[in-house]
């Protein structure tokens, strides 16, 4: 089962070596940092507790679940509408007080749209929480999936799946052994690994840091933890001693354009084995 939207950092070119990594047998299936959440959609977990900090997206995720056909009604609507111009007015909504009069569904159809019509696929806010992504050239855009979008309900429907919004820590706090956490945070960027001091972002060191030692406690509690981030020595330093570190190759879009696709390292931390 694919995900409904492209996310930046996604994990599908990932997904046959996290592959390996699953425990044969676990018990309920938590994903702190949910994204576009190829991983679960190839887990298929019958219960799952998903997480993401970026209330857009969430609210994207219980829409899916609850309103398919409300929401590709409005997808089919924006297909029609697509332009520059409708683009750039759509993404005005979160400066005009528009977007605080939209329904969920709305809102939802708005965040699918504007990944699959914006710059690269991106989703990307400014300090105020406004979208400044610039129109893309796509020349079809499939921007209402209705065979994905109802593959993904009907899914989350049968499961037992919670969607939350908020902390990563808050997210696993039920997480008991025998469960199964995959942790796919923010990655620490590749250009900043001479030392800690010089790597800062919204999900910065101090974030890095809480995050391996939460990775300690759910080991310690006798949880499955697997965790995937880039091959950089600030990583290595974290997580040595703490977890089995592998470092994988896989491929990633790596430039503006989609041809060029590179591979590149990154390392997989599991709390067993």
């Amino acid at each position: 089962m694919r995900p409904f939207i492209k996310w930046v950092g996604g994990k599908r070119q990932l997904l046959p070596e996290l592959a390996k990594y699953v425990p044969k047998n676990f018990g309920t299936y938590f994903e702190p940092f949910l994204g576009g959440g190829a991983f679960l959609l190839s887990l298929e977990p019958n219960k799952a507790v998903v997480n993401d900090f970026n209330p857009e997206l969430a609210n994207v995720w219980r829409v899916v679940r609850d309103q398919p056909e409300e929401l590709l009604t409005k997808l089919v609507e924006h297909q029609a509408n697509n332009s520059k111009e409708y683009y750039l007015d759509l993404r005005l909504t979160d400066r005009d007080g528009r977007l605080e009069k939209m329904t969920e569904i709305e809102r939802a159809a708005r965040f699918i749209y504007m990944i699959k019509v914006g710059f690269n696929g991106l989703w990307r806010v400014n300090s105020k929480g406004q979208n400044n992504v610039p129109y893309g050239k796509y020349k079809n855009p499939k921007i209402a999936d209705e065979a994905t979008i109802h593959r993904v309900s009907e899914y989350l429907n049968n499961a037992d799946i919670d969607i939350l919004t908020g902390d990563f820590e808050k997210a696993v706090e039920k997480a008991q052994t025998g469960d199964f956490v995959y942790f796919d945070p923010p990655y620490i960027p590749a250009s900043d690994t001479a030392s800690f001091t010089s790597y800062s972002s919204e999900f910065g060191y101090n974030e890095q840091v809480r995050l391996r030692d939460l990775f300690k406690e759910l080991k310690d509690r006798g949880v499955y933890v697997l965790l995937s981030n880039n091959d950089v020595p600030l990583l290595h330093e974290l997580y040595e001693g703490v977890g089995v570190i592998e470092t994988v190759e896989a491929h990633r879009f790596v430039a503006a354009k989609a041809s060029s696709r590179a591979k590149v390292s990154e390392v997989l931390v599991r709390s067993w084995g």
